[in-house]
């Protein structure tokens, strides 16, 4: 297909607010931006790509709405932010060929559509990837600091109006930090750290060389390695070769009282392994704003433990958010209709 020879009609299937509908036609005019804004849910926050779950369309605005995403050659968000509904769409809609994911870990979604391999050949899919990189890795950088300066201590004596003898405390500069991921957040997160002064290790699977990174060591070695470390911080992608990868092994051969951080996904680690480490002491600190299933049940005791900051998936919202996928959007639309290699692309097989 000659991409230059024609237009794309691009359906909004995700909240998105009429200056950045406009914003995007602005920056591509060869796109159709179709949008049906009551057909779509009021969001609560910026950058709230669900929306609010009490809105219910009728059986009829139901049926418009999937006419029009059946009716796009690329979505501008899965509909309604479900898998299920993608692998209707996929099936419906043959035409198909591109849907942008709002999430930057999109490819979890894709894979829970369960769609089949013509579909995952015919249809592109894309993440915003690289939008939440400087968020969350200042939640990281916080997260380190507040294992380092004993963050629960000064909370609980606060709380207890309880003043002590003095302690020391631990300088981040001084202290050897794992990052377990080096794409885009992870490198960022590296960045930070290493200008703090921090000696910083990095995994890949490949051989690469990061600026901030020390050293660079390949994920199945991580056991070996944590031992040395004040501080992990998890920026990983959730996949059949993450999960669980900081189990009980990990945790065992750990440095007492070693900070965790995760802002990668939450299947990355072990939760029960890790509530363990927690209580005895091997982690001393956990800064998570990502878990396992979300939301967090009620029943973890990540709730109630002393030592752990739990943070609602909240890290990587900022207001600039919706503006910054919109125009990675265009851009990758801009691309797409050159027909050029597009940015964030999933990969079908690992789903990242």
């Amino acid at each position: 297909m000659n991409h230059a020879a024609k237009r794309l009609r691009v359906v909004v299937a995700t909240p998105l607010p009429e200056e950045l509908c406009a914003l995007i036609e602005r920056l591509e005019p060869r796109i159709d931006l179709v949008r049906e804004q009551e057909l779509l849910p009021p969001m609560r926050h910026p950058a709230d790509f669900a929306g609010d779950p009490s809105f219910i369309r009728t059986p009829e605005q139901q049926a418009a709405f999937e006419a029009l995403v059946d009716s796009a050659d690329v979505l501008y968000g899965i509909p309604d932010v479900d898998p299920k509904a993608l692998a209707r769409t996929a099936a419906a809609n043959g035409g198909l060929q591109w849907v942008q994911i709002m999430a930057a870990g999109g490819g979890g979604q894709v894979k829970a559509a369960g769609l089949d391999d013509g579909q995952l050949e015919r249809i592109a899919f894309t993440t915003s990837a690289g939008v939440h990189g400087g968020p969350l890795a200042e939640f990281a950088v916080f997260g380190v600091f507040a294992g380092a300066k004993t963050l629960p201590r000064l909370l609980a004596q606060q709380r207890a109006h309880e003043w002590t003898g003095r302690w020391t405390m631990s300088q981040v500069s001084e202290q050897t930090v794992l990052v377990a991921g080096l794409g885009g957040i992870g490198r960022e997160v590296a960045a930070k750290l290493s200008a703090l002064g921090a000696t910083v290790i990095g995994t890949s699977r490949h051989d690469v060389t990061v600026p901030g990174v020390d050293r660079v060591i390949h994920p199945d070695t991580i056991v070996d390695v944590v031992g040395e470390v004040d501080a992990i911080v998890t920026t990983l992608p959730g996949t059949a070769a993450t999960e669980r990868l900081f189990g009980e092994e990990v945790f065992r051969a750990v440095k007492p009282g070693v900070t965790v951080v995760n802002v990668g996904r939450g299947t990355v680690i072990d939760e029960d392994a890790l509530i363990a480490a927690l209580q005895d002491g091997r982690v001393g600190f956990a800064a998570l704003d990502v878990f396992a299933t979300e939301p967090l049940d009620a029943a973890s005791p990540l709730w109630d433990l002393p030592n752990v900051l739990v943070s609602p998936h909240t890290a990587a919202l900022n207001s600039a958010e919706e503006r910054l996928i919109a125009e990675l959007f265009a851009d990758n639309a801009t691309r797409f209709l050159d027909g050029r290699e597009l940015r964030n692309r999933v990969d079908t097989i690992e789903f990242y």
